[in-house]
Parts: structure tokens; sequence; C-alpha cells
């Protein structure tokens, strides 16, 4: 498997134990199938960056797809990663609720796999999590921004499986607008969306007063990834 990672420098070998503790899904080293997604990432408002390229051997590692779950289960492995501000009483009910019954176990896996959120996507959970919007809602936002899975090596095996093929220098003057324009385009779609309350919906309230869990059908919506090229 061709992947792609975007850095602020290249990265001949990446280190097993590198990587921020608060990101998606934990400490990892995170790469895309994607190589303009990559650049994208690469860039920031003052500097430009790298595109590091690598090969991966995927044979008989464990992977673990979240796409393969539903939306909610996803939600939850960012809520226990990721720094969520959360405001107010329901949205903190919430979080201790999820956490509680929709955790999975990810922690013996080589590799994760699954949709990728950013700053747009804090703010749609978010509004899932205060009750503003429907759990069809926050299926529908995820594909906004078509931000692609992401690939992200967890264990020692997987990183021993990947080979660094090259790297590219990023002009951040082309791939930093660009990516602002993902963001601003999601965000915009999504305030374009109704977000007043639909009859027959789930909602963070049904699957607290219901005490739902992840076995429940009316759950099972998946997160329908956006593909980019």
């Amino acid at each position: 498997m061709r992947i792609y990672h975007g850095s602020d420098h290249i990265i001949p070998r990446p280190d097993p134990d590198g990587g921020r503790i608060h990101n998606d899904y934990g400490r990892g080293f995170y790469c895309t199938k994607y190589p303009d997604m990559a650049k994208e990432w690469a860039s920031s408002p003052d500097r430009g960056g790298y595109l590091n390229e690598y090969d991966l051997n995927t044979s008989g590692l464990k992977v673990l797809d979240l796409n393969e779950y539903p939306v909610i289960v996803w939600l939850t492995v960012l809520l226990e990663n990721r720094i969520f501000s959360l405001n107010s009483e329901l949205s903190k009910e919430a979080y201790s609720y999820l956490t509680d019954r929709f955790h999975i176990d990810y922690g013996g896996y080589d590799i994760i796999t699954g949709y990728r959120a950013d700053d747009s996507y804090f703010a749609f959970a978010r509004d899932f999590l205060n009750g503003t919007i429907s759990l069809r809602k926050l299926a529908a936002a995820m594909q906004l921004g078509k931000l692609g899975d992401q690939i992200v090596l967890k264990s020692r095996k997987a990183f021993d499986r990947i080979e660094f093929v090259g790297s590219e220098e990023v002009d951040s003057k082309i791939w930093y607008p660009k990516r602002i324009k993902r963001d601003e385009e999601a965000r915009n779609t999504y305030h374009s969306i109704d977000k007043g309350y639909v009859r027959g919906e789930i909602y963070i309230t049904h699957i607290l007063d219901e005490e739902m869990t992840i076995e429940d059908e009316r759950l099972q919506l998946p997160v329908s990834s956006g593909r980019t090229k």
C-alpha cells in the first residue's frame, strides 16, 4: 500500500514513540492514501512542508476499520482521545455515557483506519452532544469536506512494515489556501443544514433516556467516507 504523511520536515524513519497523545485515535503515525490531502496538512500560514511517501506491507497485521462501525462508535473513539470542550451538562453526561457504553477495545491493533476529523468536525460533534442535531445529521456531516480515510500505524510491528520511498517539498502558498477552502466549504454547507428538531430521528437525549447500547439497530448509521482524490 502506498501511503503519504504531511509534515514540516522529512521523516525517513517514523518514530513509534513519537506523535501526539491527543490525536484522533491516540498516539500513532497518521497517513493517508491521498497525496494532495497530505500536502494540505503539511502546510501552514507561515511555512511550507514536505510530503513524505511510504510503502506499507499490511500482510499479517491486525487492522481495525472504524468505518465498519456505526458513526457513534467513531465519535466515542474521538471523545476518548481528543480534547473536547464540553460546556453543557447534557454534553458532559453524553460524554460519560458514550465512553462507558460505546467503547470498543482497539488497543491490540497494529493499524487503525477510519475517517479523519478536523476542527470543523469537532463543531459538528459538539452540536450532537448538545442535542442540536440528530445522529443521522451527524453521519451526513461527516461527509462534508471529503477528508477521506486516514491510516494510523499504532504498533511497533506496523512501524517495522513501513518503507520510506521519498519526499517532496510542499509550497504553502498553493496548498494552505486549499486546506482552508476545504474547511470553509464544509462549515458553510453544514450551517445551511436545517438544525430544527425532526420527529422520529435519534438525538443524544433519546440515547440517554432509553439507555441505548451499541447493539441497538436504530444506531447503525455508518460513517460514509467522502472519498477524495
